[in-house]
């Protein structure tokens, strides 16, 4: 897959992400069926298949249980030939999920994320939304916490994964990128879009097969609608299947030839 900005980060990532909540947890999340988490033999192969396909871009958090650790001790080859994208204020413990958008629990969790990464840097650290994103944004520590972290060369960029259109339109203000929800059953955050293509803001879109209800049918229905959007950079797909892993690049590589192959040539005369 060719690489695409992810705004004006500097960033190049592949169009399609793997999201890595699978590799580390399966209690209480959204998916359709039950699955069993895989062992390291099953994730070594599913990420030599990832860097096979072209995929560089991969999107963790401490939430997602043992991801981070995992990936830490498995990624293969060297390190700058992937995007590793992690997130700060949730945490799932004992079963549950809390939240802390401190500034210092900010800094500590990257801190820990690093660790656990192996690496000395983040590509991006976005704030782990828990639906109240103004308040968030306005009145917790976590978005200094993530300035200074950029300021001192810890991650590259910063942003938040967003709940809210007026949320995500107040990340696209103040951070690198924004994550945002939207597939064809869900256009609420179409603005946001429309917002960060302005500002030549990073656009990740989760959701995009709808947690995986949309079904073998509506996969390239929604891997066309979502890229003809302005300002997409790239989704993120999450999966422990290799068959679904390449089904989705093949839907990637689809949508994106289709729609260049309609987008009329030259510029306005």
């Amino acid at each position: 897959m060719e690489l695409r900005p992810l705004g004006g980060t500097g960033i190049r990532i592949s169009p399609l992400g793997l999201g890595t909540v699978k590799l580390g947890r399966n209690r209480q999340v959204k998916y359709p069926r039950p699955f069993e988490i895989p062992d390291d033999a099953a994730v070594s192969r599913l990420l030599a298949l990832a860097r096979e396909l072209g995929i560089n871009l991969l999107d963790t958090a401490p939430a997602y249980g043992a991801s981070e650790e995992r990936l830490g001790r498995l990624l293969p080859g060297p390190r700058a030939d992937w995007v590793i994208i992690s997130k700060a204020g949730e945490f799932f413990e004992a079963g549950r999920s809390r939240h802390d958008f401190s500034y210092a629990a900010t800094v500590r969790t990257v801190e820990q994320s690093l660790r656990h990464l192996n690496t000395d840097y983040l590509d991006a650290v976005l704030i782990h939304s828990d639906g109240d994103d103004l308040r968030i944004l306005e009145q917790e520590g976590a978005l200094d916490a993530l300035r200074e972290l950029k300021e001192r060369g810890l991650i590259r960029a910063h942003g938040m994964s967003t709940k809210t259109v007026a949320g995500g339109l107040r990340a696209v203000e103040e951070t690198d990128m924004v994550m945002v929800t939207c597939n064809p059953a869900h256009r609420e955050e179409l603005p946001v879009l429309a917002a960060a293509a302005a500002r030549s803001k990073g656009v990740l879109i989760k959701k995009a097969l709808q947690s995986g209800h949309a079904g073998e049918g509506g996969v390239a229905e929604a891997m066309r609608f979502i890229f003809a959007q302005p300002g997409v950079s790239g989704i993120i797909v999450g999966t422990i299947d290799p068959g679904h892993l390449r089904a989705n690049v093949m839907a990637v590589e689809a949508a994106l030839e289709e729609i260049e192959g309609n987008e009329p040539e030259g510029g306005a005369a």
